[in-house]
C-alpha cells in the first residue's frame, strides 16, 4: 500500500514538473524532450536478436576425435504463439567414419528471461525442435541431434540477446527492472517495473 502511494506521488510530482515547464509545450513533448522518463516497456527487434546470435557463429568443434562439426548461418525467427525465439543453424559434419562430409540443419527454440547480474535478456533453456538431414545424410541424424543438444545447453543457454544500459533502468534515483517478456510478431517487448 505504501509502495502504491509512493508511486502515485512520484508520478504526480513528475506531471507537475512537466506542467511547470511551460504552457507552450504539450505534456507529450515534455515527457519525451525534457525528462528522460522510464517508459513502461522497451521493444527491441528481431534484427537485434539476429545480430546478437550471429556473433557466436561460425562455430567449430571436435567431438571425441570422431566428428568435426561446423555450425554457421544462424537465422532467428520469432514465435509469438509459443512466446519463444527460434534459431535455425546449418551444420557441416566430417568424420573418418563417413565416406563424405554431411550437411544439414537443425532448429532450436528458447524462452527469454532477464538476468539481473548482467542486465541482459538471455536465451533460457533452449531445446532442439527439429533436425533436417537430406538423402544419405539422414543416417547421421542421431549425431546431429547430439550436436544440437550440446549447442542448446552449452553454447546458447543464458546467451545475451539484448543488454540494458544502466541509464535505461534508473530515473531520479529510482531503480527499475524488466518484468514480463513478450514475443511479438515484429519484436520483443520487455515490461519495465519499479524495483
Amino acid at each position: 500500500m505504501i509502495r502504491t502511494a509512493t508511486r502515485v506521488s512520484r508520478r504526480a510530482f513528475l506531471l507537475a514538473a512537466c506542467a511547470a515547464a511551460g504552457s507552450a509545450m504539450s505534456l507529450g513533448a515534455c515527457a519525451t524532450g525534457i525528462f528522460p522518463f522510464i517508459p513502461d516497456h522497451y521493444t527491441f527487434s528481431q534484427q537485434q536478436v539476429q545480430e546478437a546470435v550471429q556473433r557466436k557463429f561460425p562455430y567449430h568443434r571436435s567431438m571425441q576425435q570422431i566428428f568435426d562439426v561446423s555450425l554457421a548461418n544462424p537465422v532467428v525467427t520469432l514465435l509469438p504463439d509459443r512466446n519463444r525465439v527460434a534459431v535455425r543453424l546449418d551444420v557441416h559434419l566430417e568424420s573418418p567414419l563417413a565416406q563424405e562430409p554431411v550437411n544439414g540443419a537443425f532448429t532450436m527454440s528458447s524462452e527469454l528471461a532477464y538476468d539481473a547480474q548482467s542486465r541482459a535478456v538471455v536465451l533460457r533453456s533452449p531445446s532442439v525442435d527439429s533436425v533436417d538431414m537430406a538423402g544419405n545424410a539422414a543416417a547421421y541424424a542421431q549425431q546431429v541431434n547430439a550436436v544440437a543438444a550440446l549447442v542448446a545447453t552449452q553454447l546458447l543457454n543464458n546467451y545475451p540477446v539484448y543488454t540494458f544500459k544502466p541509464e535505461q533502468l534508473q530515473f531520479a534515483g529510482v531503480n527499475y527492472e524488466p518484468g514480463t517478456i513478450t514475443i511479438l510478431t515484429n519484436g520483443i517487448r520487455v515490461q519495465i517495473v519499479e524495483k
